[in-house]
């Protein structure tokens, strides 16, 4: 059997083409592995959580006081009091998520003071 003429450089431009479709894609077209898929999606969760954490640490009654106490504590120590505080913990998260209470920590100490806590939403059932 006989290879016609026109398969060796259709074969030879599908992979060129295959190729440079790749490098154009992870270069400048966005894509990415599933392993740094699996890191953003990482490093956003305990961002999000950690924001979370900063108002919670902002409701404290104490707040002022451990405000002030953070500002004073070593960098490396101001994760352990975020844990010991309890405010990186959250109910229905067993064992907390990875590195909140160190961006809690830091999210903090980069603030010149506390954030001002918003009014609760009314929950009642009348919304007129």
């Amino acid at each position: 059997m006989q290879i016609p003429s026109w398969i060796s450089p259709a074969l030879t431009g599908a992979a060129a083409g295959a190729a440079a479709l790749a490098v154009i894609g992870f270069s400048f077209g966005g894509w990415v592995t599933a392993g740094t898929a699996s890191a953003s999606v990482r490093e956003a969760r305990t961002q999000v959580v950690a924001k979370f954490c900063v108002n919670k640490f902002a409701a404290d009654p104490d707040a002022v006081a451990q405000f002030a106490k953070l500002k004073k504590t070593k960098s490396w120590e101001r994760d352990q009091l975020i844990v010991e505080g309890g405010w990186a913990s959250f109910p229905g998260i067993d064992g907390g998520i990875l590195g909140v209470a160190d961006a809690c920590a830091k999210q903090l100490a980069k603030m010149d003071a506390l954030p001002p806590m918003a009014q609760p939403v009314p929950t009642g059932a009348d919304n007129s």
